[in-house]
């Protein structure tokens, strides 16, 4: 049997692993944003028929982030609630700055790359 994740403070760690370069980070960040506005809309408005624009947003910005940039398969399919946490987590530690867009070690290998 496979190693499962069991707690979320694990799979954070292995969220943050999967989501390195910023670009990911980006559209992550904007697809969360984005959700959130739909979200309240949906709530001040009652239009409920906005709501299906939450997959689009939500599972669309992400996959499409780790198959152009990560080149990896979103933590969705193996994880969905822990995703989900997850992907609130991320988008509030970058909102506050606690998170970066841009890690250090994508900045080191864009000076390597200068040289």
């Amino acid at each position: 049997m496979e190693d499962r994740i069991k707690t979320f403070s694990e799979f954070y760690e292995f969220y943050l692993l999967q989501h390195r370069k910023m670009w990911t980070r980006i559209f992550h960040f904007v697809g969360t944003a984005l959700v959130l506005v739909v979200l309240i809309y949906v709530i001040q408005s009652g239009k409920e028929r906005f709501l299906w624009y939450l997959p689009i947003f939500g599972l669309g910005f992400s996959a499409l982030s780790h198959y152009i940039f990560e080149k990896n398969k979103p933590t969705t399919f193996q994880y969905p609630l822990f995703t989900l946490i997850a992907d609130f987590k991320m988008f509030y530690e970058l909102l506050i700055g606690k998170e970066k867009f841009k890690k250090a070690e994508e900045k080191e290998t864009e000076e390597k790359a200068e040289i």
